[in-house]
């Protein structure tokens, strides 16, 4: 019958120790881990702040190309203006009375017509409208008063005459209506129409 073997008390209790971790060394590795969490935890959030405004840019970006594209024409625009206007100073010359015009007026007359068909048919098509102010309220976005009429029968402010017509490219104002407005009771006095219109 063989003796069984025990360690000496001092070497039992080394190796109890080196088998064992310490509180310390535990405690130790819970802090590191919930250091790399809270390390995990910031560059997701940077990389969704990143994410994010590399979002906005695109669709700012993706914004102003479109705002670019639909406004490029803003100049070519303005001066097509001035050929409608003479297209219908053109037809407003000739008598209301041209039933049996001589045939040079008539053919002049149709052509001008079709002229501007033509030409109003591209600024729709490109998205240029006509202002129609006549009979609506005076709006200072779109309109610039010339003068004002007095007019018992239309509330104050409400256009009654027209000077030139104004426009709009895709909602933004081209060029106002020139127009004549109902004076108010308190109104000051009558405004004269300027020299020149705005451009």
């Amino acid at each position: 019958m063989t003796k069984k073997e025990t360690l000496p008390p001092e070497k039992d209790q080394t190796l109890s120790e080196t088998e064992t971790p310490s509180s310390e060394e535990a405690s130790s590795e819970v802090t590191r881990e919930e250091e790399l969490a809270a390390e995990v935890d910031k560059l997701k959030d940077q990389l969704l702040r990143t994410m994010a405004e590399l979002d906005n840019y695109r669709k700012r970006a993706e914004r102003e190309r479109e705002e670019m594209s639909k406004f490029a024409i803003t100049g070519f625009a303005r001066e097509l203006l001035t050929v409608a206007d003479n297209l219908r100073r053109a037809l407003e010359s000739v008598p209301e009375d041209h039933e049996h015009p001589e045939k040079i007026l008539k053919s002049l007359l149709e052509g001008v017509e079709i002229t501007e068909k033509e030409l109003l048919f591209a600024f729709k098509k490109h998205g240029i409208e006509k202002i129609e102010p006549l009979g609506k309220p005076f709006d200072h976005h779109l309109h610039q008063a010339m003068f004002e009429v007095e007019d018992a029968d239309k509330p104050a402010g409400t256009v009654v005459h027209v000077l030139q017509p104004g426009y709009q490219l895709s909602g933004r104002l081209l060029r106002p209506a020139l127009v004549g407005v109902v004076k108010g009771k308190n109104s000051e006095a009558p405004l004269q129409p300027s020299d020149a219109p705005p451009k």
